[in-house]
């Protein structure tokens, strides 16, 4: 597979990378016996980011990537992300930058990959209690300490954008971007490319609304977050309607003689050359497919006609 660089740091990735989320049960059962073999099967062919985050299965993510990896460390880039502090039983949810806690977080997340360094850290979510430079500031301790090698940032602002990395280099953002989603087009595009700060799209294909394959949330598993409506354009108000709306995409695949979901992958590499997408996988098959979308060539027909995807497409990305 081709890589990217991402930012002015010599962060090289491959240009699809795995999202590990799925593997801990977001999306209902995932199998770890096969997760493992996904995760092996993405070095095999070249996709070496990994991405995780401590909040993933509440650490247990970490913790399968880490068995995965334990004797091909070298064959991965892996990235994973701190600040988000689940609620629990009479607490709110919260979000923590403050210095202890990101050393803390650092710590128990080396722990669980069993690596010595991080590959990118990333902050999840910025602590409105926390200056954005203190916190960047801490992580700059830890990337001369030799524990995190680049740094990120996940959902942000330009302002925070451009606050953190007067700090300290940031090499890469990573934000939702899809051809069902496209806000951070507006104004976040722009300061990555002034800065010359990667870009990491998650949810590339908008939790499987973009592989045609989800048309109902009653044939998603107990437990599917998608049975709710925490992600409204996937959730029981929106999924159906909203899976009726693909016909274009459909048209593209149709001409490339390809699944749904390689013409979205595509038409993000299409995108921007500094563009990642992250799409997840719980199976070797799902992986084979995400990655050979690396191979489509869209035409500048193809893009036209997929351009107004977004804008027919219902329901808020997140419920506030």
């Amino acid at each position: 597979m081709k890589t990217r660089v991402l930012g002015t740091s010599g962060l090289t990735t491959s240009a699809v990378g795995l999202g590990c989320l799925g593997m801990s049960g977001m999306y209902g059962r995932a199998d770890e016996t096969e997760s493992i073999r996904t995760i092996h099967r993405a070095a095999d062919l070249g996709v070496t980011l990994l991405d995780t985050s401590d909040v993933y299965g509440a650490g247990e993510n970490e913790l399968l990537v880490g068995k995965a990896i334990k004797d091909r460390r070298r064959d991965y880039l892996v990235t994973t992300k701190f600040g988000v502090v689940p609620a629990t039983e009479g607490k709110p949810g919260r979000y923590d930058g403050s210095p202890s806690f990101i050393r803390a977080s650092c710590d128990a997340s080396l722990g669980r990959l069993g690596v010595d360094a991080i590959d990118v850290y990333l902050q999840h979510r910025i602590d409105p209690n926390v200056p954005v430079e203190e916190s960047i500031g801490t992580l700059s301790e830890l990337v001369r300490e030799g524990k995190v090698r680049f740094i990120g940032l996940s959902d942000t602002s330009p302002e925070i954008l451009r606050r953190a990395h007067a700090v300290h280099p940031i090499s890469v953002l990573q934000s939702e971007y899809s051809l069902a989603e496209r806000g951070v087009e507006v104004d976040i595009f722009g300061v990555c490319e002034e800065l010359d700060i990667g870009f990491m799209a998650f949810s590339p294909l908008c939790r499987g609304l973009l592989t045609g394959q989800i048309a109902d949330t009653t044939i998603l598993d107990d437990g599917d977050v998608r049975k709710t409506n925490h992600f409204p354009r996937v959730g029981p108000d929106f999924l159906q309607s909203n899976a009726n709306k693909l016909d274009s995409l459909r048209e593209v695949a149709a001409r490339h003689d390809a699944p749904l979901a390689q013409i979205a992958l595509a038409w993000i590499l299409a995108q921007r050359p500094w563009v990642v997408p992250i799409p997840g996988a719980r199976t070797v098959d799902e992986l084979n497919s995400n990655a050979s979308s690396e191979d489509i060539a869209l035409s500048e027909s193809d893009l036209s006609l997929l351009d107004g995807v977004a804008a027919s497409i219902d329901g808020e990305r997140v419920r506030r």
